[in-house]
């Protein structure tokens, strides 16, 4: 064939070499590769249908180690003088950028040695290239040209030429295209390839300032982002000539352009050019073109922040705050000659709005002296100007508009962060501000805005707060708690009160804070918790929020952490357990710390407390509480002398009250991290287990269920997959073994066997069929997020009380239980074991069984199966609920016809995301999704109505030709729901109609 007089054979057996040769390259011997070498250089003067197969064997000599030194050189003349490689198909074209750069990356030196030839013979290669996949190839190549210092010799004008054409790409990729090359992707490597060499300036700097006068938003961006990349490698000398025309056009762009994206990447590309100037090494014969610049930037801006109608303020407060941002200097620079006129300027303006603009403008140069930290006396302008800044602040906090106010609040933090900027006298006048802000300012924004100002200096300056700021909102809590308050003023009075509790807890920001807030809090509670208003319980659960919020602060430190746990909560159990204790025939009457909503507010502290304890301080923390609970060892209690014992998991009426406190044991306990031993663990779980099927308090057996659970989840594994039959136990009635003696799987192997069977009975007849559910709940989800072979069992089991004409409901809304995230126990906060994807898991394994169960069920429970299905789907991440979509939707259809609302409103919340998401598969039950959607917008109940009226206005983002036919329908249907009673629902149904 290669001796063949027609080309097309001759071609047919260069091919087949050339295919034999890409695969065993690696084996050839240093004669070989120059044998063929020369043979495939000579190739390339035959027919050009020859030369493509000739091309690939090249590419696979270029990648041989054997390879002679000079014959890369050799090889690369040869294609520079007999190819024409720009009249080559695409993968052809594809092979030649493939053997430069295979040369270029093992054969460096000797290409150099070809000097700017080289540079000239890959110009040609490359001069007229289109196709996007090879130009990202020919990209990389010269970056490397010039990252590796190639000669480019006379050739870089010719090299930025042949790149700079395709500048700004304009590239659209084909519908399905298979090698995914997007016009970011071009972007990206042309622009690596134009800011990587200054040599490039005089040639690009004039491209880009044309690109930027551009109509086309696209070239503008491109353009700027492409005079940021080279600002810096660019040095004094690249931009000096330029510098006029570039700021003229940064200028007209961020004066007149309606696009934020626009605006935004000329203040960035001004950023970048005062930070070049800045870097720039400056000879003594040299002039400071940063001086010159920021002087030009000053001389067109300055005046526009004097101007009456202030206009273009804010286009020149942003320029100027770009320009000094870039470095110290630049912003010595602005700030002496802005600053004192912006102070001028809030003097001569009497309006609140005018002052407002003017002291954020203030406030961005504040922000941008935080880069550098300390403030230099010699340089700072703004030392110098400490007292006017200080009074423009302080006037804006006495300000009566609310907006001023919160800008005021936020320049004061600012100034706050700069060290040695306040004097003491300011510290205190700032605290004096804080304080009157918090507590006396009728506007909640400000109020809460100086709460958080004080949380973030209290840090800073802790002996100022801790000695200033604390005692006197200790004094205003005194003060509240003891006046005798007019009935009219009540409210204040609670307002006043609830302030001084948040402002406590949000200046706790630091230790020495923490150990002077937190007796003031607790002690509080106790006064509270005396009293016998019907606003107590309201005030104790104040109290348990700024606790809760100082336990949240205390996370970041450790010695904070130890001391409010050591502090906080044996306080709050001696409270809790002095409260419990019978004193009356009415032990809850009259006792604010045993009502449900308050213990739920103790819970999140003592929680927040635990789970960020040292092991050792851990240790000796669960060394009290258990026994507390399990043979009412006070001792280590504050104030320990009770009329009588604490007896929680004791038989009798009089011990309901203390059964209560369970709640807080589940919070200490379930928060402890994995590894804290917990003393006496399995006669624990017995009682709680006990406690949880046969207390008739519904919030005690929850919680000891709760409890449990939590336990059961952080157990070390059982002896893994084995029967758990939901049948008779082996073991008789009221017979406990002694599972101290088993090993820990085996221990929770028996403990589940015993859950199991106390659960069974209960579950099938009886007084404490609810309190045997929430059991089952319970532990299923403990067990579901570990992945525990018994879930599955548990989970059948639920499923089965689907068709249960008592249990079916609450069954259904377990299925929202076991799929959300608890705020108290069982999620990753506490340390629970939650293993990723068990979402997904428990729908692969259950879903099919709620769709068979719903087929199957008569028609009184079939709401059940719905519902349950509701709660599963809306607890999935949406991927994997669009790509089960097309067998589930006409079933979540049915259930929107379903007349329980809770249904109707899971559904419709599930339905509402996957019509923006899965449009197509939506589309294709558009009429029965419109029938369903209208007819929901008249529900008696309002949540129905707005989550309707929500699904109707995402029905717009279905295609226009699906829509069409039902749009003059839809549009008069929308009309009634505007003159619906709630405002809310009013509101939805103008977005929507509008949108139709």
């Amino acid at each position: 064939c290669l001796e063949n007089t027609d080309p097309r054979t001759r071609g047919r057996g260069i091919q087949l070499l050339s295919q034999v040769l890409l695969q065993c390259y690696s084996l050839l011997q240093e004669k070989e590769v120059l044998h063929l070498v020369l043979f495939y250089e000579n190739r390339l003067q035959d027919h050009h249908l020859v030369i493509p197969s000739v091309l690939q064997g090249l590419q696979a000599l270029s990648m041989c180690e054997v390879l002679s030194p000079g014959l890369a050189v050799s090889v690369l003349k040869a294609i520079f003088q007999e190819v024409h490689v720009q009249s080559l198909l695409q993968l052809d074209r594809h092979t030649v950028y493939s053997i430069i750069t295979n040369f270029m990356g093992t054969r460096e030196e000797e290409l150099k040695g070809l000097g700017a030839d080289f540079t000239f013979g890959f110009i040609q290669v490359m001069d007229g290239e289109k196709d996007p996949r090879n130009l990202l190839v020919a990209f990389q190549i010269v970056r490397d040209l010039i990252a590796k210092n190639y000669a480019l010799g006379p050739f870089v004008e010719e090299l930025f030429e042949v790149t700079s054409c395709y500048f700004p790409i304009d590239f659209t990729p084909p519908p399905h295209d298979p090698h995914g090359i997007q016009r970011e992707d071009l972007i990206l490597s042309l622009r690596a390839v134009l800011a990587s060499t200054p040599q490039f300036a005089e040639f690009l700097l004039p491209l880009l300032i044309e690109k930027m006068d551009s109509d086309l938003q696209s070239a503008k961006l491109d353009s700027l982002q492409t005079l940021t990349a080279c600002c810096a490698i660019y040095g004094q000398k690249e931009l000096q000539e330029f510098l006029p025309s570039l700021w003229s056009s940064l200028r007209r762009e961020v004066f007149q352009t309606a696009s934020e994206k626009v605006e935004a990447e000329c203040l960035a590309a001004l950023h970048a050019l005062s930070a070049c100037l800045s870097r720039s090494v400056l000879s003594s014969d040299t002039e400071d073109l940063l001086d010159s610049f920021l002087s030009s930037i000053l001389q067109d801006c300055r005046h526009h922040l004097c101007e009456p109608d202030m206009k273009l303020v804010w286009p020149s407060a942003k320029l100027l705050q770009a320009a000094a941002g870039a470095s110290l200097r630049a912003y010595h620079c602005i700030t002496r000659s802005v600053l004192p006129l912006l102070l001028e300027q809030y003097t001569k303006h009497p309006q609140s709005s005018q002052r407002r603009t003017i002291l954020e403008m203030l406030l961005g140069f504040l922000e941008l002296q935080q880069k550098w930290g300390h403030v230099e006396e010699d340089e700072s302008a703004l030392l110098s100007l400490r007292a006017p800044v200080c009074s423009v602040v302080f006037s804006a906090l006495t300000d009566p508009s609310v907006q001023l106010q919160l800008v005021g609040i936020r320049a004061l933090t600012v100034l706050g962060s700069l060290q040695g900027f306040l004097s003491p006298s300011d510290l205190e006048l700032v605290v004096d501000h804080l304080v009157h802000l918090a507590l006396h300012e009728e506007d909640s924004q400000s109020s809460e805005a100086a709460m958080e100002a004080a949380g973030s200096l209290a840090p800073i300056y802790p002996k100022v707060f801790s000695g200033r700021m604390v005692p006197r909102l200790e004094e205003a809590l005194q003060c509240v708690s003891s006046s005798e308050w007019e009935e009219e003023s009540s409210h204040n009075h609670c307002s006043l009160q609830q302030r001084c509790l948040q402002a406590l807890a949000a200046v706790s920001t630091h230790t020495s804070i923490v150990k002077e807030t937190v007796p003031v809090l607790l002690q509080h509670l106790r006064k509270v918790q005396k009293g016998s208003e019907a606003g107590n319980t309201r005030d104790v659960i104040c109290v348990c929020q700024s606790l809760h919020r100082v336990a949240l602060q205390c996370q970041r430190d450790a010695e904070g952490c130890g001391y409010f746990h050591q502090t906080a909560v044996p306080c709050l159990l001696a409270m809790a357990v002095q409260a419990a204790m019978p004193e009356s025939t009415h032990p809850l009457l009259g006792k604010p710390l045993l009502e449900e909503e308050v213990l739920a507010a103790m819970v999140p502290v003592i929680s927040t407390a635990t789970t960020h304890l040292s092991p050792e301080l851990a240790a000796q923390s669960v060394s009290h509480v258990v026994p507390l609970f399990l043979d009412g060892e006070v001792s280590f209690l504050p104030q320990n002398s009770f009329p009588c014992s604490f007896q929680p998991f004791e038989d009798g009426e009089c011990l309901e009250a203390q059964r209560r406190l369970v709640a807080l044991l589940m919070a200490f306990v379930c928060s402890l991290p994995r590894n804290v031993a917990i003393p006496q663990q399995e006669r624990l779980l017995r009682e709680l287990l006990v406690l949880s099927c046969s207390c008739n308090c519904p919030f005690t057996a929850t919680t000891a269920a709760k409890c449990f659970a939590g336990l059961v989840n952080k157990h070390p594994a059982g002896k893994g997959p084995g029967q758990y039959p939901m049948g008779p136990c082996p073991l008789l009635a009221g017979e406990w073994l002694s599972l101290s003696l088993l090993s820990p799987g085996q221990q929770l192997d028996d403990i589940l066997q015993l859950a199991v069977n106390r659960m069974e009975p209960g579950l099938a007849e009886g007084p404490c069929r609810a309190q045997a559910l929430t059991l089952l709940l319970w532990v299923t989800k403990a067990l579901v997020l570990r992945y525990h072979p018994l879930s599955s069992h548990l989970t059948d089991k639920l499923l089965g009380l689907l068709g249960d004409a008592e249990l079916g409901p609450a069954a259904a809304d377990g299925f929202s239980l076991l799929m959300a995230e608890s705020p108290d126990v069982l999620h990753k906060g506490c340390h629970a074991d939650v293993r990723i994807m068990f979402r997904q898991r428990f729908f692969t394994d259950n879903v099919p069984k709620l769709v068979q169960g719903f087929h199957r069920a008569g028609p009184d429970v079939k709401a059940n199966y719905l519902k349950g299905l509701s709660h599963v789907l809306n607890h999935l991440p949406r991927p994997v609920l669009v790509t089960e979509l097309p067998t589930l939707l006409p079933l979540l259809l049915e259930a929107l016809s379903c007349s329980d609302r809770v249904v109707q409103l899971s559904t419709l919340s599930c339905l509402q995301p996957l019509l923006l998401e899965a449009p197509q598969i939506m589309s294709l039950h558009i009429n029965t999704l419109v029938n369903q959607f209208l007819s929901l917008t008249s529900s008696p109940a309002m949540a129905v109505r707005i989550a309707a009226l929500r699904c109707a206005h995402a029905l717009t983002s279905l295609p226009i030709t699906v829509l069409l036919p039902y749009k003059a329908r839809v549009i008069r249907a929308l009309a009634k729901p505007l003159d619906d009673k709630k405002r809310l629902v009013r509101k939805e149904a103008v977005a929507a109609r509008g949108e139709w």
